[in-house]
């Protein structure tokens, strides 16, 4: 088996082995606007051989009004469906968007959820890919069913897991929306304006270079670094609106280096669907 790509792959890369059997690449652009977008830019061009995914209806479970914006897939039923794309436990699998990531990594850590080591997101992402003078194509790759079975890892966690951490030093929440979002400006996602108390703030987009690649290794470790204050990564859980741009972070942090962090899914917009949980605003 060749070497195993676990965080980013860079466009190179990628083209090199495009054709191998044992690769399995998903295109998981998405636009929280338009949920149309994705599948049309999807038939239109993609990646050759690459599949699509859909972040509401793969990578989402149905929202109850309780259970936030993007609540975690079924793990059997996005397991069946990467089983019907090829993806077994040896299959190096790649996701790409063209939005920083920001979805892609939502399968990476899915992936890494269901137990699966081998995925990496394209760094740059589709336009990485464009410039790199890489062909794309509209032609549907063939199904290549594979058999995959479930080891669930224990990195995630619930609302009830933060509520009795709050302001604890065992714990420390990174929330990965925009600073005015996370102030409570702006607020145009989710009924309620604010952040969870004792949370600090790192927009996902800071981990990126301005050409929509991730920075280098040690400039994130060192950022990272400076923002935990000497605290493990292993207490930091990571959240955002609705699960999604938190998992750049946990990407970043992994890129660095900086293993072991945790993911609240439900993150802002369930948190906030219950009057009872705390609220803050303004500056952390």
């Amino acid at each position: 088996m060749s070497a195993s790509y676990t965080t980013l792959i860079g466009a190179a890369e990628l083209a090199q082995r495009i054709r191998d059997p044992d690769w399995v690449v998903f295109d998981c652009r998405f636009d929280l606007t338009n949920p149309d977008f994705g599948l049309q830019a999807y038939l239109g061009a993609h990646v050759p051989g690459s599949f699509f995914l859909d972040l509401e209806t793969d990578l989402s479970a149905p929202k109850t009004g309780r259970n936030g914006r993007h609540p975690l897939p079924d793990p059997a039923k996005l397991a069946a469906r990467l089983e019907a794309c090829g993806v077994s436990h040896h299959t190096q699998v790649i996701a790409y968007d063209d939005a920083n990531g920001m979805f892609a990594a939502r399968l990476w850590w899915l992936l890494r959820w269901l137990g699966h080591n081998r995925v990496a997101v394209l760094d740059g992402g589709l336009q990485a890919w464009c410039r790199a003078g890489q062909a794309l194509d509209s032609a549907l790759p063939e199904a290549r069913p594979a058999t995959y079975t479930l080891a669930l890892r224990p990195n995630r966690v619930d609302a009830d897991f933060v509520l009795g951490r709050l302001n604890q030093p065992r714990m420390t929440l990174i929330d990965a929306r925009s600073p005015d979002r996370f102030r409570g400006e702006n607020e145009v996602l989710d009924p309620v304006g604010g952040h969870i108390p004792g949370a600090i703030n790192r927009f996902f987009r800071d981990n990126l270079q301005p050409d929509g690649c991730f920075k280098q290794a040690s400039i994130l470790r060192e950022e990272f670094g400076t923002l935990l204050g000497g605290r493990s990564p292993r207490q930091v859980v990571h959240q955002c609106g609705s699960g999604v741009t938190a998992c750049v972070n946990v990407l970043a942090m992994e890129s660095a280096g900086l293993s072991g962090s945790l993911l609240y899914a439900g993150s802002w917009s369930e948190w906030c669907a219950d009057p009872q949980r705390p609220v803050a605003t303004g500056q952390a």
